[in-house]
């Protein structure tokens, strides 16, 4: 049985995450920020209950299979992992997106500073790993943004004068791509007279290219030279380049998002101190200023935020004080009913 708690902007569900996300559409969540199992780390129930390494990765990799089709095109993807199967979840990540980075959480204090260290015969682990990573339109199922290709039929439709100016000299002339090279002395034919690729040459260049075209309408008798002078041409270029900037703006909805500032950690090292114990504390807790930072670097305000090992409900917890929609799933029950307590508690200050 799935129980469903909503409390204002966020959904709270004690249910098995696989099975629960299999029952959510297509491109509906903006982030996914979650913690699930690391495999045999923890001495419980829910961190062994696969029989093998294989077992698990296999558990995995079609959770990812689900992350994939629920994660809104322009969403990002945080998901934690141990040290000891980091690289093994970050290729099963490769397989259906492209990782961002590959954050290291280095906690300043831990088990670690407890340890015998002449009894180790290997380093002692003092970090959990952050894979983070988008949608890409690579061979495996693609999924774009569409951003990009929008801007780019839009740069072709503003620019479109002086790509048509430059594309009917040529073509009216017959000019070919080996006689612009070798008047300019660059590989640039591609750059100066195609669609997709446009852009001004420079002054020198530009001389260059109006010596060749004359020289071959006087051979030919023919009209089709490039007769605007340099100057004209860049102050056209400036002004259709403040529209394109202007109307690119239109389309940044569907980007993914991502803000950093010098204030917070934003190289792909972090460290933040782990959670301290306290009564009810969740053994695989993660500090509250991490997951608001995750949130504020990759979502929008009022964007959806899951996280499908909830636990504590330490990333509802960030998403409710930044004003953000959740939806957080966790299997225990008991552990479920304590975070909607808490999460009931934060609601109503």
């Amino acid at each position: 049985m799935r129980n469903t708690v909503k409390i204002t902007s966020v959904e709270l569900v004690n249910a098995d995450s696989l099975n629960f996300i299999k029952t959510l559409p297509d491109d509906c969540i903006n982030l996914i920020a979650t913690d699930p199992p690391y495999y045999r780390v923890k001495a419980f129930k829910w961190d062994n209950q696969w029989e093998s390494e294989g077992a698990y990765l296999a558990w995995l990799d079609e959770l990812l299979v689900e992350f994939w089709r629920v994660l809104k095109p322009s969403g990002s993807l945080y998901m934690f992992c141990g040290s000891r199967l980091a690289a093994d979840t970050e290729i099963l990540v490769r397989q259906r997106f492209n990782v961002l980075n590959h954050i290291i959480w280095a906690k300043p204090s831990g088990p670690w500073r407890r340890q015998n260290k002449e009894s180790l015969r290997a380093f002692f682990p003092s970090t959990e790993r952050i894979i983070f990573a988008e949608h890409y339109a690579g061979p495996f199922r693609p999924k774009s943004d569409g951003y990009a290709a929008k801007c780019a039929g839009l740069k072709q439709n503003v620019f479109r004068p002086m790509i048509d100016y430059f594309r009917s000299a040529r073509a009216s002339l017959g000019v070919s791509a080996k006689e612009i090279n070798v008047a300019t002395g660059k590989q640039m034919a591609s750059h100066w007279f195609s669609e997709s690729q446009w852009q001004l040459p420079n002054e020198n260049q530009y001389l260059a290219l109006q010596q060749l075209f004359a020289r071959i309408a006087a051979e030919k008798h023919q009209a089709g030279r490039l007769e605007t002078p340099h100057h004209k041409l860049v102050r056209q270029y400036h002004t259709l380049s403040h529209e394109y900037r202007d109307l690119c703006l239109k389309f940044e909805s569907l980007r993914r998002p991502f803000s950093v500032s010098i204030d917070v950690p934003y190289t792909d090292v972090w460290t933040y101190k782990p959670v301290h114990f306290y009564p009810g504390k969740h053994p695989c807790e993660k500090p509250t200023d991490m997951l608001k930072e995750i949130i504020n670097a990759s979502s929008r305000p009022g964007d959806l935020v899951a996280d499908f090992f909830m636990g504590s409900g330490s990333t509802i917890k960030a998403a409710m004080a930044l004003g953000h929609r959740a939806v957080g799933v966790e299997l225990e029950s008991e552990r479920f009913n304590q975070t909607v307590n808490e999460v009931r508690d934060l609601a109503g200050k």
